[in-house]
């Protein structure tokens, strides 16, 4: 059916109807055919246009008739559920009223309900919704318990951070979706096997040859190219099992059926864009050839071209315009002469006439045949619904797998292991900063820290081996990598919480119910400080196990209180039994230490003949580090601008102590001279 007219034809689906307005007593029933925009109640992705039209209803009546599951098409906004399921979309974390109403009107409830459940990005910001409130409001549907064991601020942003750094390596847009979306899991075995399946990936993925390697990747990359249409997974799905990898993540797409797919293909392509493709049936290319040429025809020009040509007799004029029809339309002889005119008042008219009716005879041909097919692709897509779905999910799915896989790789990430609540832990050997891996052009020094019943028998020389205290003050040098470290757990613990596998060489993690991670806010305003131990302290007191990851608390008040304050957090934080890393300069005033905490320390040794400050990041257990800011003012003397600058720089040198400040310039290969020299 086109332009009005209800299609003709055996080929053709009945068209249905629908009442959109009453005119007295009977309403008026109007014929519409959807376009593409159309989704399927049962399509296996939320969101997915349909990929061909097919006539449908849709009704103002409230009870107008059921539709059916698989043969229904429901367009957004024609099918508005009761209001009580509108409201509940109201229930997910982050949809107020105006979410709520945006997503009704765009998809429909039970669509958006769908899509959220799904955790389907692309679905809700196709809707409208910015990237950002999409992953927000998924990441509370889909894993709101874990989120919940992100206690602070600064852990949450942790966690972003975290998968910024993951979604690096998204071999699709899809799969950077579905990371964004990624949150800590509650259940230990939950944690084991997602580790299971990332392992598993990176083991198959390092077993590919180089130009598997590159298979893979060029035929995402086409899928994404596609947007991830359903023909893009389709044949990537076929890509992908044609390399012949039947294990680990390629296993689903090892049993998929060829024949089943090379047919959705063909059909999927057919209906691609917003009509039936060409060269997918002859007889519609040959209709549309025809009407084409139709509509570049003129009566007058034809008329003209006749007579020049000597045709003056009617009769002959009639056979002439036949036979130019034919070589211009391709047309059969019995569908002109059905259309040419029986009462024209001359041959201008008769032409014209002609011309009109046979254009509206192949329009109406066309449309016939077009519903003919639309009628048979839509089968073969039905027919292998299945197949298509299942080649969808393990496209995507193996995206994944290998997104985080080469994650893994890319920061020679292992396996951690859990320790129980009763016997908590949590130990790194070798472990590095993913932030400062990422940027930095240098090898980041790997470091190795343990609290609680931890199975790490020693440390490097110097730091000595930890003990098996839950918590431990951090002390040592400016600079010195003290807050690195507490970053470096909190990105060990929300990647092993999430099933994935960390940044050293070795770690142990309990499984945590609050994670506490508070950077350093320099503010000696009172509410900062209330703010502060509102959201640090109440994970302390609930039940369950926290991890406490604090960084110069003192900054928020004054030095005295503070370590007042600081020595109540350390003690409730031994009371609970909680595990906790405290950055603090004021170890020695915390006094006395419970015994179940330590303090350890990191060290500048100096600095080296560039001026920049030589850090062992490494701790050293049970040994009280200090400021060194000596150093400092050793390399703001060196770097003073003019004499002036540097003679205040030299008054700090005295007060921290000038044969000190000496000292390590010397040490750093500067003597008095240069010295000078730089500062002149």
């Amino acid at each position: 059916m086109r332009g009005g007219r209800p299609a003709s034809g055996a080929a053709s689906a009945p068209p249905t109807m629908r009442p959109p307005a009453r005119q007295g007593s009977r309403p008026v029933l109007k014929w519409t055919r959807p376009r593409f925009e159309c989704a399927h109640v049962s399509h296996a992705r939320a969101g997915t246009p349909r990929p061909f039209p097919l006539p449908t209803f849709h009704s103002s009546i409230d009870d107008h008739a059921a539709i059916g599951a698989r043969s229904a098409w429901i367009p957004p906004r024609l099918y508005p559920l009761p209001h009580t399921t509108d409201m509940r979309l109201e229930e997910y974390w982050g949809v107020g009223p105006k979410t709520r109403e945006r997503l009704v009107d765009t998809l429909g409830a039970d669509r958006a309900a769908t899509a959220i459940e799904r955790g389907d990005v692309r679905a809700l910001t196709d809707a409208g919704l910015t990237r950002g409130r999409a992953t927000h409001i998924l990441r509370r549907a889909t894993g709101n318990d874990g989120m919940e064991t992100l206690a602070t601020a600064d852990a949450r942003e942790a966690y972003k951070d975290v998968l910024d750094l993951v979604v690096e390596h998204a071999l699709t847009e899809r799969a950077a979706d579905r990371i964004r979306i990624l949150t800590p899991l509650i259940d230990p075995a939950a944690m084991e096997s997602r580790l299971d399946d990332v392992e598993q990936a990176r083991e198959v993925w390092a077993g590919l040859s180089d130009d598997d390697q590159r298979a893979v990747l060029a035929a995402y990359d086409t899928y994404d190219d596609r947007d991830g249409t359903e023909l893009a997974a389709v044949e990537t799905a076929i890509t992908l099992a044609e390399l012949g990898v039947d294990d680990g993540p390629f296993e689903p797409v090892s049993s998929l059926d060829p024949e089943a797919l090379a047919d959705a293909t063909t059909a999927l392509e057919a209906s691609a864009g917003d009509r039936i493709q060409g060269d997918v049936d002859a007889e519609l290319d040959s209709l549309r050839t025809a009407l084409d040429s139709l509509e570049g025809l003129d009566a007058d020009t034809l008329v003209s071209e006749l007579r020049d040509g000597g045709v003056t007799d009617v009769d002959r004029f009639r056979e002439a315009l036949e036979d130019r029809l034919l070589t211009e339309t391709d047309l059969t002889i019995d569908r002109i002469r059905e259309a040419m005119a029986t009462d024209a008042a001359d041959a201008a008219d008769f032409v014209a006439q002609t011309l009109r009716q046979l254009r509206i005879s192949v329009q109406s041909a066309t449309d016939e045949r077009e519903e003919a097919v639309i009628t048979d692709v839509e089968s073969t897509v039905e027919r292998h619904r299945e197949a298509i779905d299942d080649a969808v999910t393990a496209v995507d799915e193996i995206a994944l797998s290998l997104s985080l896989a080469r994650f893994a790789d890319a920061y020679d990430c292992t396996r951690p292991t859990f320790a129980t609540a009763d016997d908590a832990a949590i130990s790194v050997v070798e472990a590095r900063n993913l932030r400062l891996a990422a940027e930095a052009d240098e090898s980041v020094q790997a470091i190795t820290y343990a609290l609680g019943t931890h199975d790490v028998e020693s440390g490097p020389d110097a730091a000595g081996t930890p003990g098996d205290e839950r918590v431990s003050v951090l002390t040592g040098a400016n600079s010195g990598g003290k807050t690195t470290l507490l970053e470096t757990l909190c990105q060990v613990t929300v990647l092993a919480s999430m099933g994935l596998p960390v940044p050293a060489a070795r770690a142990e993690v309990t499984p945590v119910d609050s994670l506490v991670f508070h950077r350093r806010h320099a503010s000696f305003n009172a509410g900062v400080l209330e703010s502060t131990l509102r959201s640090i302290v109440p994970p302390l007191t609930d039940d369950g196990k926290t991890l406490m990851l604090v960084d110069e608390f003192e900054a928020i008040t004054e030095p005295g209180r503070a370590a007042d304050l600081l020595l109540g957090l350390v003690t409730l934080a031994v009371d609970r039994d909680a595990l906790g890393v405290f950055v603090t300069h004021l170890a020695e005033d915390l006094d006395p230490l419970p015994d179940a905490a330590r303090v350890d320390g990191i060290f500048a040794e100096g600095l080296n003949p560039e001026l920049e400050l030589r850090v062992d990041y490494q701790p050293r257990f049970d040994t009280l580090g200090r400021s060194t800011p000596e150093f400092i003012v050793s390399r703001l003397v060196a770097n003073a601008d003019d004499r002036t600058e540097r003679v205040g720089f030299e008054t700090l040198a005295e007060a921290v102590g000038q044969e000190i400040v000496q000292r390590t310039l010397a040490d750093a290969r500067w003597t008095d001279g240069s010295s000078s020299t730089v500062g002149e």
